[in-house]
């Protein structure tokens, strides 16, 4: 099994992943593998010059490094450099909770979109990835210590299957694809008088 490499960023830099371009190019490049400022720039519909500039903001807080062995002066390709972000909520106080909280309103937005892009995606699939995909919520009733084991459960089955996969930007056997799993998991919040759910 291959040890996953992480990142444990401090307040500045998860401030630097607040930007949702910033996030959609890091998410990207660890999904995907190298590319270049244009091939992200025509990919997120932006200019090259603020593509450039992100990926510099990227680099400049350890996410992301120039891929040497790709390209030249001009032709500059970045590549990830850790294939996970870990933040400890519950434990960041003061500047590091509240950059903390922008960068995970940050990854709610992405989430949602990319759960809406598998939603209009769902009849295009084959049907063997139909019967994989599940948007699916269970509400049970436990203690904090029985949720926070429940956690640890459920991230260590995802990083067991994530270190038996080929690392991303490796080639993939034939019918394999990537396949995301968002883990939301909160103590419910009853609706409020004319919220809808």
């Amino acid at each position: 099994m291959r040890e996953i490499s992480k990142i444990v960023p401090g307040p500045k830099a998860l401030k630097a992943l607040t930007h949702p371009d910033r996030l959609k190019m890091l998410g990207i490049l660890r999904m995907e593998g190298p590319q270049t400022a244009t091939t992200l720039a025509e990919r997120l519909g932006l200019n090259s010059g603020a593509t450039s500039y992100h990926l510099r903001q990227l680099a400049g807080h350890g996410f992301i490094e120039a891929d040497e062995t790709r390209g030249n002066r001009r032709d500059r390709w970045w590549k990830a450099k850790h294939e996970s972000t870990m933040i400890e909520l519950s434990e960041a106080r003061g500047e590091a909770l509240d950059a903390s909280m922008a960068m995970m309103q940050s990854v709610i937005s992405h989430h949602a979109a990319a759960m809406q892009r598998a939603h209009e995606g769902f009849n295009d699939l084959p049907q063997e990835w139909k019967k994989a995909q599940t948007f699916s919520d269970y509400t049970i009733a436990m203690s904090a210590e029985a949720a926070q084991g429940l956690m640890e459960d459920i991230h260590a089955l995802l990083m067991k299957h994530k270190g038996e996969a080929p690392a991303p930007g490796e080639e993939l056997a034939e019918g394999w694809r990537p396949f995301t799993v968002h883990l939301h998991g909160f103590p419910y919040q009853p609706l409020g008088k004319g919220e809808d759910e």
